[in-house]
């Protein structure tokens, strides 16, 4: 922690730490991350500067500062908030499916909602800003790994499907990684048929690789 602030706020780093868990510390910290996630997902990580996330969580840029001393703690810590509300959103998907429902189909349908939600368009957002920002590539790193280790084991399993081995994993990331591209590829013209379209044909591939269906079910008519 700077050591500036540390003399500004009359203490050592331990008790300006215990001054920051206190209950209306932590929700002042909560609101800062959720205007930063969502002015990412809004107008973009290098338009959200602190001082519009500042103004968007209603306090003043150094009030801001008390919490985050530096943009890569701000940052870190909204990956941290946004990965947290990412799995959040994928375990309750993952639950909530109906009775007798195709489990593979329900994992499509769920991700490709989930692609369009707030966490979802921000961690996107910082994906594509890794490509060239070192600081937020090292942020970034360890929760895109714990994400896609979440998705080989546990009880998200059932997003895509129960099972082990690499034609399941290959099955989950065919699906995963064909959404992701189709929500930031954006179709550009004639938008709801050929998403439709892209959408069955995802889930029949799901279905050939999970033994399923034949290579005549990807376009039968």
């Amino acid at each position: 922690m700077d050591q500036v602030l540390r003399q500004q706020l009359g203490g050592t780093e331990e008790s300006v730490s215990s001054a920051k868990d206190t209950p209306k510390s932590l929700r002042t910290r909560a609101r800062i991350l959720d205007a930063a996630m969502t002015l990412f997902a809004e107008i973009g990580y290098h338009a959200a500067n602190n001082a519009r996330i500042a103004e968007a969580a209603d306090l003043t840029r150094g009030a801001m500062l008390y919490h985050f001393v530096s943009r890569e703690d701000l940052v870190e810590a909204a990956i941290g908030h946004i990965q947290t509300l990412r799995n959040a959103l994928f375990e309750a998907a993952a639950q909530d499916i109906a009775p007798g429902e195709d489990v593979s189909e329900h994992a499509i349908e769920s991700y490709w909602q989930l692609l369009h939600t707030v966490p979802y368009i921000a961690f996107a957002e910082l994906e594509a800003v890794a490509r060239t920002d070192v600081t937020v590539r090292a942020c970034l790193a360890t929760a895109q790994e714990a994400f896609d280790r979440a998705q080989i084991g546990g009880q998200t399993t059932a997003m895509v499907n129960a099972g082990v081995g690499p034609r399941f994993q290959t099955t989950r990331d065919l699906a995963r990684f064909m959404l992701e591209g189709l929500a930031r590829g954006g179709v550009t013209y004639d938008q709801e048929a050929r998403t439709e379209r892209l959408l069955t044909v995802i889930k029949r591939a799901t279905h050939m690789l999970n033994r399923k269906g034949s290579v005549q079910d990807l376009w039968p008519d």
